[in-house]
């Protein structure tokens, strides 16, 4: 089929590539002249594995192409994606919806035939139900221009895989023709067998910041309970597996650590107890905020941890710190505990040298006053503590006698739990998690 994306950055970009993958002829659609410069290269303005040269197999093949004009989308496809951004209002904890509106304002007067479009974006509940009514005001066509929508479920660094072979495809819609048009368009994947879901507009806005609060609460529920653990002398990650076998819980995101940070669980549950409270039930999200709470707090912890082990205070300290990502196999740093806790840490009066292999200049463009380095070993130089705060494979499986002949203290604090502390005390570190004995 012939479809449009419209906002190609990270969820865009994705679907359209993918897509095309699947057969499509694809037309994406970009007001950021820089960014679509670079993808009608086939070039991504971020770091997703795979997607760079499937997006670059696709626009030298001719099935992928971009374009700045509502007008060419309209008359190019009937199926229209919507993959813009929902950023958090920087006056509220609301999400802004106004890129939504802007699209569906933007594409409505040039449809003069029936179509469908998709959302796709994380939106408050209600928001579909407000662009179906302005699409059906604002298209030539009427009623014929419907709504669907379609939330993602993407994880960043498995972006691509999540996009081909999903988990399951929810669709929220108003009419037996819209659901019919998606069905057939995602008949390839519905053919291996992917579970589908079809309810109403609301219901389906609600799966995604529901899914997204459920996880945070585990991540901040472990967190918390790592903290007790510590008091009491016992180990987190002994506790996580024993719980972790009981099927009602899962071992998954029972990760003791830093805490949870990027694009989406920090600003989608601040979103989600924002319109809670414009719905009149805010009181039924009020456990969200104390998930918030916990989270930030870890950033803190982290950061009091790392003063105690240097005696207290951190002044002219030199820290090493591995990671800049809010997550491995990714570049984005938007909200990032790992450089949340380095520029704390810097602001006390430590200098702090930061490495990660993907996130360095994301990372420098946003702190641009801490140091980088190109290894971990070169992060670790004459470091009086070394921080562990994103979990890329490389750190667990480091020379720890190579990092051990140039710092100029051995003290490691693991803010991932996840790297062999045995192994490095054996090495003469003093080495600590959090929530470990």
């Amino acid at each position: 089929m012939k479809i449009t994306v419209i906002g190609c950055g990270y969820l865009g970009a994705t679907h359209a590539a993918c897509m095309a993958e699947l057969g499509h002829d694809v037309l994406g659609v970009e007001v950021d002249q820089r960014k679509r410069d670079l993808l009608t290269a086939g070039r991504v303005p971020f770091w997703e594995p795979g997607l760079e040269d499937l997006l670059a197999k696709h626009v030298a093949a001719g099935r992928l192409r971009f374009t700045d004009s509502m007008e060419e989308a309209a008359a190019f496809a009937d199926l229209h994606f919507l993959c813009v951004g929902t950023p958090q209002l920087p006056s509220s904890m609301g999400a802004d919806v106004s890129f939504v509106e802007a699209a569906v304002t933007g594409l409505a007067p040039h449809l003069t035939r029936p179509a469908t479009i998709i959302g796709k974006s994380t939106v408050p509940v209600g928001t579909a139900r407000r662009m179906a009514a302005a699409l059906a005001d604002l298209a030539p066509v009427g009623a014929e221009a419907e709504l669907v929508w379609n939330p993602e479920f993407l994880r960043e660094g498995f972006a691509v895989k999540d996009t081909l072979e999903p988990d399951r495809i929810v669709l929220g819609v108003a009419s037996e023709r819209s659901e019919q048009a998606m069905r057939d368009f995602y008949a390839p994947i519905l053919a291996t067998g992917t579970p589908l879901i079809v309810t109403d507009y609301a219901t389906a806005e609600l799966v995604k910041v529901s899914a997204n609060a459920f996880l945070a609460t585990k991540i901040s529920f472990i967190n918390a309970v790592s903290e007790v653990c510590e008091a009491a002398g016992a180990d987190v990650v002994d506790l996580a597996d024993a719980i972790g076998h009981d099927a009602r819980i899962g071992r998954r995101f029972l990760n003791a650590g830093i805490g949870f940070g990027g694009g989406c669980l920090p600003k989608d549950i601040r979103a989600f107890v924002h319109r809670a409270g414009e719905l009149g039930v805010e009181d039924a999200m009020t456990f969200l905020r104390q998930v918030d709470d916990i989270n930030q707090r870890q950033r803190s912890r982290v950061a009091q941890i790392a003063t105690s082990l240097l005696g207290g205070s951190v002044t002219r300290a030199r820290i090493g710190v591995w990671g800049a990502a809010f997550k491995p196999d990714s570049d984005d740093v938007r909200d990032s505990p790992a450089l949340s806790i380095a520029g704390k840490l810097h602001l006390r009066g430590a200098h702090v040298t930061v490495y990660d292999p993907r996130a360095n200049e994301t990372a420098r463009a946003m702190f641009p006053t801490l140091s980088y380095a190109g290894s971990a070993v070169e992060a670790a130089q004459d470091a009086d503590l070394l921080l562990h705060l994103t979990e890329w494979p490389e750190f667990r499986t480091v020379d720890i006698a190579a990092v051990g002949d140039v710092v100029r203290r051995k003290q490691v604090l693991d803010g991932r739990n996840l790297l062999d502390l045995d192994a490095w005390r054996a090495a003469g570190w003093t080495a600590r998690g959090l929530g470990r004995r």
